[in-house]
Order: C-alpha cells, then structure tokens, then sequence
C-alpha cells in the first residue's frame, strides 16, 4: 500500500510525486465529450485559433482531475475513507496538448475526526506543473483518512 495513515502524516511534509503524464489530444477529447463538455476552445482546432491562445486549451476539468489522479498513489490509496472536499481550486496558466504535467503535494493541516475515533482528516495543498515548471492547477483537498490498524 502506498498511502500513508493518518497517524502517520507531519504538517508541512512535502511530496513530489515521481509519476508524470503527457496530455494527448485523446484525454482532452474523451473527457470533454464524456462529460458534455461542448466549449470550443477544448474541441474546434480552428475556433482555437482564432483565440489568444491560438490553439486548443484543454479542459480544465480534466487537468484538475489528473492532478488529483497524480497524487493518489503517494497520499491516499489504500487509507482513504471519504474525500470531504475541495476548496480554492486555481487555475493559473492553461494546459495545452503534449504539456507534461508533474503534482506535488503538502500537508496543510492535520486535525483528529470528532465523530469517527479510528480515522483523521488531512488538509493537502495539492499543485500542478507543467514541463517549464510552471504551476497550471492547485486546489486544498480534505480527505478522511484511516488511523493506522491496532
């Protein structure tokens, strides 16, 4: 398992998450229309263009979801209860085809559950970067996590 307990998280610990993941014109498609997304800057080549951005701009859904995707493996999986929420989602720079995006991840706040003795909830400030190292997405994450087993 890779996620850590609750009990085992330090506010202030810093992770860099080691997985990366191009974005292909494929992802920003597939989501756009799975999720009945129709805006042009995401999907019409030439509507873009015609932009200040000049070309497509991918779907800002997508790249706030595959930030959270990225930092799965190294703070959740395995002891997460419930996600609780999410709050003060930016987007500061767009994300365009063939961008390669990297997460990292701090520990923000710790504090015990009231009602569930046996679990925490964490406060994670989770950030995306793209292969210039500029930040694209960061949001706080509050997460319910298991206590490690007795």
């Amino acid at each position: 398992m890779a996620g850590r307990y609750f009990d085992q998280w330090v506010r202030g610990d810093i992770l860099m998450h080691e997985i990366r993941r191009t974005v292909t014109e494929t992802d920003n498609l597939l989501f756009s229309l799975m999720t009945h997304n129709p805006q042009p800057l995401h999907l019409d080549a030439e509507a873009a263009k015609a932009s200040e951005f000049g070309r497509i701009v991918v779907n800002g859904t997508f790249t706030f979801a595959l930030m959270i995707g990225l930092s799965v493996g190294d703070t959740t999986l395995g002891t997460l209860v419930a996600n609780l929420g999410y709050d003060k989602i930016v987007m500061p720079r767009p994300v365009f085809i063939g961008d390669t995006m990297r997460a990292q991840t701090e520990v923000m706040d710790l504090r015990e559950s009231r009602s569930r003795p046996d679990t925490g909830i964490a406060t994670f400030s989770h950030s995306l970067l793209n292969q210039r190292d500029e930040e694209v997405c960061r949001c706080l994450r509050m997460a319910l996590l298991k206590r490690t087993p007795a």
